[in-house]
Parts: structure tokens; C-alpha cells; sequence
């Protein structure tokens, strides 16, 4: 069974920085394509960055140019390198993995959920 376990939250203030990790376990596809997705009290949730199986990333607009998506080849473990956090950033963050080539942008095309781990940045 596909298992995601999150760590890294925590609470920075504003313009702090934040590097979350995702270990996954139990994968039996060859491939997997995997991303971060966030919820704050009272809205839905909502896709931060994603890379597929091949390397290929997106990343929301409110994210651009501060998050960074990556993930480690060998073990398969997801990172999201946050720079620059804003109070809007707070939220839970949760890592989604799918089989196959996605980029997966939406929460509804995820198959697999971890967790999560709270982010709060205060002003």
C-alpha cells in the first residue's frame, strides 16, 4: 500500500523560508508523478507545484519564483523549498502521488494522500 509521509512544517515569519520533504513508500508502478497541494482553513484545496515522471514541473502563480519543487531520483522523496513566505501561505501542505505521467495541478487527479504538515507564517 502507497504510504506519504510529510515533514517540515512549522511556523516562520513573513520572509522566512521553509523546505518541506514527502517520503513515499509502497510504490509498484515503475513510475510516479507526484506534487504539492495546500488548504487553509475555510477554502478548498489547491495545487502549489507538481513534477511529473519525466522532470517536468508547474507551479501555481501565487507560488512562481519563491517555491521550489524537486525530488530526489534515488529514494523517490519529494522537496518544496519555500523562500519568501507570506502570511497568505499558511495552510496545510499535503504531498499527492499518482502512477504514470501527470502534472498534477488539480487535487482531483490525485490517487494517493499524505497527511500533511502545517505551514503558518506569521507578519
Amino acid at each position: 500500500q502507497v504510504q506519504l509521509v510529510e515533514s517540515g512544517g512549522g511556523s516562520v515569519q513573513a520572509g522566512g523560508s521553509l523546505r518541506l520533504s514527502c517520503a513515499p513508500s509502497g510504490y509498484t508502478y515503475r513510475s510516479y508523478s507526484m506534487g504539492w497541494f495546500r488548504q487553509a482553513p475555510g477554502k478548498e484545496r489547491e495545487g502549489v507545484a507538481a513534477i511529473d515522471s519525466d522532470g517536468d514541473t508547474s507551479y501555481a502563480d501565487s507560488v512562481k519564483g519563491r517555491f521550489t519543487i524537486s525530488q530526489d531520483n534515488a529514494k523517490k522523496t519529494l522537496y518544496l523549498q519555500m523562500n519568501s513566505l507570506q502570511p497568505e501561505d499558511t495552510a496545510m501542505y499535503y504531498c499527492g502521488a499518482r502512477p504514470g505521467r501527470w502534472l498534477l495541478v488539480h487535487p482531483g487527479n490525485v490517487v494517493y494522500w499524505g497527511q500533511g504538515t502545517q505551514v503558518t507564517v506569521s507578519s
